[in-house]
């Protein structure tokens, strides 16, 4: 029987299960599907399809090389399986399971009723540390560790070809899709991720713990394996397998070296389990994509949109310079450390009080590595509406400062300001107009004022989010969704019980603290 291996987000041949199942049962069809209204959703971007494409490119070659390219076909899932069957009788199907946005998730469930329907076996099975179907989070992090330690799967040496169009490669630009200019976006494919993956090991990633809070050096010490992890390029559990190996081979390094390198590694390692920890959020619960995890907080921001101050922030014109300098980076590179993302995140829930949806579809569309269960559980964290996390309202100022006190990082994204001295450069707003004429800049015009006074609006938006968090009710729906949600992880930072509410200050609790503070998950392990 012919055996079909669709491909989703697992373009790799390397640690692919249901590849390796099927070679083992009979002749196999790889295929990849081009789905017009999956392009079509809101979260989808050129960015993405790009990084995609490239990584299709190797895939084929690579299957190619076994004896069966992949097969590349336009169309919506159902139809194309459903036409495979009318031309060539009943086949089983593997996948590896997906925990994708709604619409992915809708769409295997119509995939599940026609293979039902027509007799089509289909298996699809685990690639990560994510759990379907679970029923408690206790022992949760038990079986991720027994995953990640289980034996990489081996990868078929040799496919048995079948008679049929593979088909042309899909087209570089999709007809869905506007044009998305990312010049710094990090490329695609098997070989990228291989080569990101040996040089975080041996090279880049000795300061991981200590550099990736800062845009300046995270872009070198930092993994960079989150959009190979996000699109499969790469296994989590390899990586995991990676890191766990090359601690073993640090003992002849000198001390120093090898104990600074071991915090590096342990960080990473971490981090991998908390990329699970939020993907499983998501799989319980799709609903995260769309409604709040604590419903006290319907309603809070909804009514208020601002579409002017969306699109300043969109755009990083918001006249807060760091917070611009981070989205521009991200809009041209596809990619910014976890901190920053946090921060982006933050600004537009609390200084700008915009609910977190519609930010959440413009990030993922700047997010090279856009991973829908990280993606929507973290928008949630870091807008304070979970009910069990600790409302961290960033300063933007003080993250400036703190990340970026010379301002290199902010003179290369916002050109118009790079004249500016550093001591104004973090608030130009402050310049009277003969420091802007000494600059040789006109606020308001080469450069936007404030669209919000930062301090002021955090602090009204403190009080507000605080307001909620009050009464039996609220603490007792708190209680569940800490049961559904929260880590059991010893050691990682957990969850919490929602506190009182912090006193005022000048500072207004604004800033996450030290670079230790416990950030809870990059985007796809950075």
């Amino acid at each position: 029987m012919l055996q079909v291996v669709w491909f989703k987000r697992d373009l790799r041949i390397h640690d692919h299960a249901p590849l390796a199942l099927a070679a083992a049962a009979g002749p196999v069809l790889p295929i990849y599907l081009v789905e017009p209204t999956l392009w079509q959703q809101p979260d989808a971007a050129g960015r993405h399809w790009a990084f995609i494409r490239e990584s299709l490119v190797e895939l084929r070659a690579a299957l190619a090389e076994r004896g069966q390219p992949l097969v590349i076909r336009r169309g919506e899932a159902v139809a194309v399986f459903e036409a495979l069957r009318q031309k060539r009788g009943a086949f089983a199907l593997w996948s590896h399971e997906e925990t994708g946005n709604d619409w992915s998730y809708r769409r295997d469930l119509a995939v599940g009723d026609w293979a039902r329907e027509h007799g089509i076996h289909w298996t699809e099975i685990a690639q990560n540390g994510v759990i379907r179907r679970m029923r408690s989070r206790d022992g949760w992090a038990r079986r991720w560790d027994q995953r990640m330690s289980a034996d990489i799967v081996a990868t078929p040496q040799q496919l048995l070809p079948v008679d049929v169009d593979a088909g042309a490669m899909a087209a570089e630009q999709l007809p869905w899709l506007a044009d998305d200019p990312c010049p710094g976006r990090q490329r695609g494919g098997r070989s990228q991720a291989e080569a990101a993956l040996h040089s975080f090991l041996t090279e880049r990633g000795g300061r991981y713990h200590r550099e990736l809070s800062s845009p300046l050096t995270a872009v070198e010490s930092c993994s960079r394996l989150s959009p190979h992890l996000a699109f499969g390029t790469l296994s989590l559990r390899e990586a995991a397998q990676a890191a766990a190996l090359q601690l073993q081979r640090l003992d002849g390094l000198p001390p120093d070296e090898q104990a600074t390198w071991k915090r590096a590694l342990r960080a990473f390692i971490g981090r991998l389990h908390w990329h699970c920890h939020f993907i499983q959020k998501l799989e319980t619960e799709p609903q995260l994509e769309f409604a709040n995890t604590h419903r006290a907080y319907d309603g809070l921001r909804e009514s208020e949109f601002d579409e002017a101050r969306f699109t300043a922030w969109a755009e990083g014109r918001t006249g807060l310079p760091f917070v611009d300098a981070c989205m521009r980076s991200l809009i041209a590179t596809g990619w910014i450390n976890f901190r920053m993302r946090a921060m982006l995140c933050a600004v537009s829930s609390y200084h700008l009080w915009l609910h977190w949806r519609r930010p959440a579809l413009h990030l993922a569309r700047c997010f090279s590595d856009y991973e829908p269960g990280i993606h929507y559980p973290q928008m949630q964290m870091q807008s304070g509406v979970t009910g069990i996390n600790t409302i961290r309202i960033y300063n933007p100022v003080k993250q400036g400062l703190d990340q970026d006190p010379d301002g290199v990082f902010m003179r290369r994204w916002l050109p118009e300001l790079a004249a500016l001295p550093t001591a104004l450069l973090h608030t130009p707003w402050k310049m009277d107009e003969a420091a802007q004429r000494s600059a040789g800049i006109v606020l308001g015009r080469d450069y936007p004022l404030p669209v919000v006074d930062p301090i002021e609006a955090a602090r009204i938006a403190r009080d507000r989010i605080w307001a909620v968090r009050k009464g039996l009710d609220f603490h007792r729906a708190a209680d569940a969704i800490q049961e559904r949600h929260g880590s059991r992880k010893a050691g990682l930072p957990p969850t919490t019980r929602p506190r009182r509410a912090p006193p005022a200050t000048p500072q207004l609790g604004l800033d996450l603290g030290s670079d230790q503070a416990p950030l809870a998950a990059p985007y796809g392990a950075d």
